[in-house]
């Protein structure tokens, strides 16, 4: 089971990431905080595998809280995924500076919050989708030569296209009208290929090739 923690400051929102927790086989909701300050207590002292932080609480943002839990002095760091409702880009590099494992905007909704958590637990890192694209805007120029292309199947380029283009995996298996199951096993593949460490990466080699524009 993983083991999670959610600190939010409003009961609703964390009653409503309770119940999408508790929905899940291998999940167990191990503890609540309403602000920073009992975070940090309860997490050093329940431990999770995943914490959940929102950035805005009382006593002690969730950034500080992080720096703390995270920070290069922790001998045995937690994993945290930072969930708020602002997406500004100060808070989004400062969380993934500081050792974020994910950040999501709170109406991500439910399969994403949960594929975060999972992704965290095995060490990889989830960013919401509409934050990659604007994250790639920040990247070098892309390549002048035509990409290399080869590498992947033609079935691995629209979901690599996809991804580039912020769509979760729920619509990518929409739209090419495929199992999310088979997304998940395109996109280790394609990880595998392109040695990418998780869908951010991915899609930075595609914008990069100019796959997308």
């Amino acid at each position: 089971m993983i083991k999670v923690l959610v600190a939010d400051d409003q009961a609703m929102v964390r009653s409503g990431f309770a119940m999408i927790i508790g929905a899940q086989p291998d999940m167990e909701l191990v503890g609540e905080a309403g602000d920073g300050v009992e975070a940090v207590e309860m997490i050093r002292r329940l431990r999770p595998d995943v914490a959940l932080l929102d950035i805005r609480m009382p006593k002690m943002d969730g950034l500080e809280a992080l720096r703390l839990l995270t920070g290069p002095r922790v001998a045995d760091p937690v994993r945290v995924v930072m969930v708020t409702t602002f997406d500004l880009d100060e808070y989004v590099y400062a969380a993934l500076r500081n050792g974020a494992y994910g950040f999501l905007l709170k109406d991500s909704g439910p399969a994403l919050l949960v594929e975060a958590v999972r992704a965290a637990y095995s060490g990889d890192a989830l960013i919401s989708p509409s934050i990659t694209v604007r994250l790639l805007e920040h990247l070098k120029p892309p390549t002048p030569a035509g990409p290399d292309t080869s590498v992947l199947s033609p079935r691995e380029l629209e979901v690599v296209k996809l991804v580039a283009r912020g769509a979760t995996n729920a619509e990518i298996a929409e739209q090419l009208f495929i199992s999310v199951g088979t997304v998940k096993t395109h996109l280790g593949s394609v990880q595998a290929k392109l040695n990418a460490r998780n869908r951010v990466s991915i899609a930075a080699w595609a914008w990069e090739h100019r796959l997308v524009s």
